[in-house]
C-alpha cells in the first residue's frame, strides 16, 4: 500500500489519508531498498523552498517515535496520524540529511563518514531552523498542529535532539526482543537489493549501519566488546538484530530516567489494550482525546503471533537474555538458543 494508507484509514478519514500521501510525496524521501528514488531531488528542492514559508504560530514541539524497527513504530505512527491535530512523518531521514549533512546511518543520501551518536556541537541554530521550517511547511499544508516524527535510530541521539528542540518529547516503543529480531531478519531477506555498487538491506549500503553500530557502540558494553571481532564478521541477520536490540533497549533505559520527556509503551500492550494505551499516549503528548484514533486502532490492531526461536552466537545468548529480563520479557528467555553449527 502507498504511504501506509489502508482501506480502514481511508474509510475513517479521507482527509488523513490525503495527509499521509502528502507526507509520503513531499516530505519523507525515498531511502535505500525503496522504489521511486528518482523523486528525491524534487523532495530536497521542496525542502529548500520551505525555508521561505512563514512560520506557523501555535505549533508545538515535535514528538519522536524511537526504539528499534519492527517493534511497532510504524503502526503507532499510523494510529496517531488519524488524530485531527497530528501530521505524521514516517522516517523522514531525508529531512535530517538536509539539515545535518553527515548524519545518514544507512547511506541513503550520502557515503560521507558519520557517527551513531551525533556531537551536540552539530545541533546548531541553522540545523534546527532547517528542520523546523520543513516541519512548519508540513503543518501548514496539512492543517495540523503537531509533528510526530518516527525515526527509530534517534534513540541513540536523544541528547542531540534535545539540544535542537529542548521541548521535544520521545515515545519509546518496545517489543519482545525475540519477535523483533525475527521480524528484522524476515524484512531484510525480503527487501534486500543487489545494486550495481553493492548490497542494500536493513544494515544499510554495504553494511554501513552494522559497521557503525559495532565500531562505535559495542565497545561501550563489557559483555559485548569481548567478542567484537566475531560481531564484525558475522553476516547472520539474527545475530545483528539481537545486537541492535540490546543496544537500543539499554539506550532506552537511560532515556527513561527523564519521565517528563520520555514515555515507554510496549507493542504487546498496544495490541492487547489499545484504548488504554492510546489514551495514555495522548495525555503524554498533550493532545485531546480523539475517538477516530481509538476506532482505527480497534480495526487494525491484533495480537501478533510469536515468531518461534531465535538462534544466536553462543556468546550473544547471555547478554540478550539479560536484556530480555530487564525489559520485562523473561518468559521469552526459553525461546533463545545458541547455534550448534557456528557460521558467520
Amino acid at each position: 500500500m502507498v504511504a501506509q494508507v489502508d482501506k480502514e484509514l481511508f474509510r475513517i478519514s479521507k482527509r488523513k489519508s490525503a495527509s499521509r500521501l502528502l507526507s509520503w510525496a513531499l516530505f519523507e524521501g525515498r531511502p535505500l531498498t525503496t522504489k521511486g528514488r528518482f523523486i528525491n531531488p524534487l523532495v530536497f528542492a521542496w525542502y529548500r523552498l520551505s525555508q521561505y514559508i512563514p512560520l506557523k504560530t501555535g505549533t508545538r514541539a515535535p514528538i519522536y517515535i524511537v526504539g528499534t524497527g519492527r517493534s511497532g513504530t510504524t503502526v503507532l505512527g499510523k494510529l496517531l496520524c488519524v488524530h485531527r491535530d497530528v501530521m505524521f512523518l514516517n522516517e523522514p531521514k531525508a529531512i535530517w540529511h538536509y539539515a545535518i549533512r553527515n548524519e545518514d546511518l544507512i547511506g541513503s543520501y550520502t557515503d560521507a563518514p558519520t557517527q551513531v551518536r551525533l556531537d551536540t556541537n552539530q545541533a546548531t541554530p541553522e540545523a534546527m531552523s532547517k528542520i523546523n521550517r520543513v516541519y512548519n511547511a508540513a503543518l501548514r499544508l496539512s492543517g495540523a498542529r503537531q509533528i510526530i516524527d518516527k525515526y527509530p535510530e534517534l534513540i541513540f541521539r536523544t541528547e542531540f535532539v534535545n539540544r535542537l528542540f529542548p521541548d521535544a518529547k520521545f515515545i519509546v516503543i518496545i517489543r519482545d526482543g525475540v519477535d523483533a529480531c525475527k521480524s528484522v531478519t524476515q524484512w531484510s531477506n525480503r527487501h534486500k537489493v543487489i545494486a550495481h555498487d553493492g548490497i542494500e538491506d536493513w544494515w544499510g549500503k554495504n553494511d554501513r549501519k552494522w559497521n557503525l553500530l559495532v565500531s562505535q557502540l559495542v565497545e561501550e558494553h563489557q559483555d559485548l566488546v569481548m567478542f567484537k571481532e566475531k560481531l564484525v564478521n558475522t553476516k547472520n541477520h539474527e545475530d545483528r538484530a539481537a545486537v541492535e536490540w540490546i543496544l537500543a533497549m539499554r539506550e532506552a533505559k537511560k532515556a527513561l530516567r527523564n519521565r517528563s520527556k520520555v514515555l515507554s509503551i510496549s507493542y504487546e500492550a498496544l495490541c492487547k489494550d489499545s484504548e488504554k494505551t492510546i489514551k495514555e499516549l495522548l495525555r503524554f503528548c498533550s493532545l485531546q482525546s480523539d475517538s477516530s484514533v481509538i476506532k482505527y486502532s480497534s480495526e487494525v490492531l491484533h495480537d501478533s503471533p510469536l515468531h518461534g526461536q531465535l538462534q544466536l552466537l553462543p556468546e550473544l545468548v547471555e547478554p540478550f537474555n539479560h536484556t530480555l529480563i530487564e525489559m520485562g520479557y523473561q518468559d521469552s528467555v526459553e525461546r533463545v538458543t545458541h547455534r550448534k553449527h557456528i557460521g558467520f
